[in-house]
């Protein structure tokens, strides 16, 4: 794979490491702002909510700039709303940031995923895909827990500082090493953004984008409240927080790099296996989350299938999208987005039932359930989980030719 992606996804890294690390610090932000955890939660749905909106509009107004000065661009505002967040004492101040920061994180995103998609020969696609995602993995693996530690240790607010921090390097790498990309002009020499936009009227393609947003929900319902299931329900120190977002980081990196070896040929086969057992896991989790073993066993396994169907599915969605070359990193962002923003709101109406902890748990084994119904849709539809054709690789539209 090419050094450039690997800056990309140094970058990938920053940014996932802020969009995942909330999931450690609810309480103490909760505690410090003077806010409930469920509305400390919403945090995560703001910053959601900015990257379902910023996705398609600066994937838009990027579309006819280099990519390496809108990447540049695009962290350095992701920069600036970390110092701000840091600083501030007041809830809707951080709020504001968190949605600010997801604009610029949705809008390198977008661009990212497209940039990816032209570094590498049209067969590598999901490997491509992989290698740039495993910055949101490694993020799980090490930055959540770190950001954890930290902000244990030293307050909420030296874990933002800290992601301020990661951005400076990662600036650094897209300005020496990222290539610019062509400026994309509408007109003869590609498909004008009138019709890249009217590619979401394809039902295959809105169907594919369902499918990642339900399954992109259940991951985020749960796990932006597993903070309270370990130290509530297992009985766990606040360290222990660190270990499961470890474990379940490790499984993320795990299941995305495999997915990344089948994505391209046998997508089919992520989704049909691992469908079902991210189905029976969430439930699991939740009957035998007060034992602390089988916690740990089922935050890794939870993580591997969450990651390897949601980064099959990024690589579906590009390939349905391929007749919107400029845009379809943006549609991949959005749809997965939606399911960030939904997944924590339904899993915090479910804290104040009868579950308890365990709400968003069994919100999550519900979601994925849904998932599976539009899965059996997809598969009536025929060819959804065919390998891409040797003649339309991802992000190359000949002219005559539909998609």
């Amino acid at each position: 794979m090419p050094l450039p992606l690997y800056l990309l996804a140094l970058a990938v890294f920053a940014m996932g490491t802020s969009e995942f690390m909330l999931a450690g610090l609810l309480p103490d932000i909760a505690a410090d702002l003077d806010v409930t955890v469920g509305t400390a939660g919403s945090l995560t749905s703001a910053f959601a909510i900015g990257m379902v909106v910023g996705a398609p509009l600066l994937a838009a107004l990027a579309r006819n700039r280099p990519g390496k000065s809108s990447l540049l661009g695009f962290v350095l505002v992701f920069l600036a709303a970390h110092v701000v967040g840091a600083a501030t004492a007041s809830f809707p101040v951080l709020f504001a940031t968190r949605v600010v920061a997801a604009l610029a994180n949705a809008g390198f995103l977008a661009v990212a995923l497209t940039t990816a998609a032209t570094l590498v020969s049209p067969d590598k696609k999901g490997r491509a895909l992989a290698v740039l995602l495993s910055g949101t993995t490694v993020a799980t693996v090490a930055g959540v827990p770190g950001g954890a530690v930290l902000g244990t240790l030293l307050g909420w607010r030296a874990t933002f500082w800290a992601v301020a921090a990661l951005c400076l390097p990662a600036a650094i790498g897209i300005l020496k090493g990222v290539p610019g990309r062509p400026v994309v002009e509408d007109g003869p020499g590609g498909p004008g953004l009138g019709a890249e936009l009217a590619v979401l009227g394809r039902p295959r393609l809105l169907l594919v984008m369902v499918l990642g947003a339900l399954v992109n929900a259940a991951t985020f319902a749960s796990f932006t409240f597993l903070a309270p299931i370990v130290t509530g329900t297992a009985g766990l120190g606040d360290l222990w927080i660190s270990v499961v977002l470890v474990l379940f980081g490790a499984g993320s990196f795990a299941g995305v790099t495999v997915a990344g070896r089948l994505s391209d040929q046998r997508p089919g086969l992520v989704i049909t296996v691992g469908g079902p057992f991210l189905l029976l896991g969430w439930p699991a989790m939740a009957l035998l989350s007060d034992r602390p073993a089988a916690l740990l066993v089922l935050a890794f396994l939870q993580g591997a299938l969450s990651f390897a169907l949601g980064g099959t599915l990024i690589t579906r969605i590009l390939y349905e999208a391929a007749a919107a070359p400029t845009m379809a990193g943006s549609y991949a962002t959005a749809a997965l987005n939606v399911g960030a923003a939904a997944g924590p709101l339904i899993a915090a109406s479910t804290l104040g039932t009868a579950a308890g902890n365990l709400g968003p748990l069994w919100a999550s084994g519900l979601l994925v359930a849904t998932a599976l119904l539009v899965a059996s849709v997809l598969r009536a539809s025929g060819r959804v989980w065919d390998r891409q054709q040797p003649d339309r690789p991802l992000g190359v539209v000949r002219p005559g030719r539909k998609g």
